[in-house]
């Protein structure tokens, strides 16, 4: 156990043991997901099917019938292949497995992999090598934690497809986004058209030959021309308020999304990068405010956000200690923040432990949608092996404060 204190708590070694037993787990949770059609479901992939399957009954079979022609055919047209091509493209990329080609060659999705567990391994892939799904990989391939497999081209965990989109998939999604917006965008624009109508002219929205037996004004046919069901005037403004709340808040949603995938897609970025970049950039602004000294190329790795300098300390024969980073040179001449101690009994202690091991180097990738850890270890796998080095700091206290 180490003693850390100050601004906030940064693990550098593994609290307990790390032997391999410990990180395979044979239940559900540790096995890898093939595509967005692995159990358990997410629930925003629950809802997005319920949405979809609503806006198709209630488009369809209640309000685009009521437009006059030629409006009603324009409709059924351009609404028809918006959710035709949603449909189409949204199975495609929930049904595609957008892991990396080394990982489907194994197709060992039925055994379990080694259990993330972000206390002990915040990183999994040193050296453009996965140490779970044991491939060597691309600088673009990224672990995802909740697939648990390497993900060639990694963009982001989509929890609406319940699946990772990567390079094997990311146009499917683009295009699923894209289909969505133009589908709900018309919706909403003839569920409007009809309430307006209903109430300056409601004899142009009953034009269909079936209205003909209908003698009062307040009744109104539904699911036309297949199967005509009367109902009432509040019934039908009813589920069209409900429509267009439900309508509004969709394209809202969906605009955000198309307009930030446009944004990173002119960038040539990934959303994994973005939210990388923007994380250095917060924590850089945090280190200004706390009065750590910036370096003039402290921007030069964002293009990079997977690579991380390593960190040298020198510990002096007093109360203060120098972190020298190789690249921006000392960070600090006194121990500010955090500071922890006992590398040498935990590098004594590593020694005994056989499986997996955790070494000071820093390595050269985060897993996604996991907590972004400062100065974390990477690790190995192996029986026997080597294990942490204490650098230049061993056996005496050393600041932990990485430089950003």
């Amino acid at each position: 156990m180490m003693s850390c204190f100050g601004r906030g708590l940064r693990r550098t070694a593994p609290a307990r043991g790390s032997s391999r037993n410990e990180l395979v787990t044979p239940s559900t949770a540790s096995l890898t997901r093939v595509n967005g059609w692995a159990c358990p479901p997410h629930s925003f992939q629950l809802v997005g099917w319920t949405i979809y399957s609503y806006m198709a009954v209630v488009g369809f079979g209640i309000y685009i019938p009521l437009l006059p022609s030629p409006w009603s055919h324009m409709a059924y047209s351009l609404t028809g292949i918006a959710f035709i091509v949603h449909l189409v493209t949204h199975l495609a990329a929930v049904s595609i497995d957008p892991a990396e080609a080394g990982v489907r060659a194994k197709k060992s999705y039925s055994n379990p992999l080694p259990v993330f567990d972000k206390k002990k391994q915040p990183h999994v892939i040193h050296n453009l090598h996965c140490y779970l799904c044991k491939i060597n990989v691309d600088p673009k391939v990224k672990h995802c934690g909740v697939c648990n497999k390497c993900i060639e081209d990694f963009d982001h965990h989509c929890k609406w497809l319940n699946n990772c989109v990567g390079g094997q998939n990311y146009w499917y999604f683009f295009v699923t986004v894209l289909s969505a917006t133009l589908g709900v965008l018309v919706l909403l624009m003839v569920v409007l058209f009809i309430c307006i109508q209903h109430y300056m002219d409601p004899a142009s929205l009953r034009t269909a030959p079936q209205f003909t037996s209908v003698m009062s004004n307040g009744t109104w046919l539904v699911f036309l021309p297949l199967a005509p069901m009367e109902t009432g005037s509040g019934s039908l403004l009813v589920v069209a308020f409900l429509t267009v709340m439900l309508a509004t808040g969709s394209l809202l949603l969906l605009v955000h999304l198309l307009g930030f995938h446009i944004y990173l897609l002119l960038n040539q970025m990934s959303t994994y990068d973005y939210i990388i970049t923007r994380r250095r950039k917060q924590t850089s602004q945090q280190d200004v405010e706390m009065g750590f000294p910036q370096s003039s190329d402290s921007n030069a790795g964002q293009n990079h956000p997977q690579m991380e300098p390593s960190i040298d300390c020198d510990a002096l024969l007093s109360d203060s200690v120098s972190c020298k980073n190789q690249e921006t040179g000392t960070i600090s001449s006194r121990p500010s923040g955090s500071f922890c101690t006992e590398l040498d009994n935990f590098t004594k202690s590593s020694e005994k432990e056989n499986g997996f091991y955790y070494g000071t180097e820093l390595p050269t990738q985060i897993i996604p949608g996991e907590v972004v850890m400062d100065d974390p270890l990477g690790w190995r796998s192996g029986g026997g092996g080597e294990g942490p080095r204490a650098g230049p700091c061993e056996g005496v206290p050393c600041t932990d404060r990485a430089h950003q």
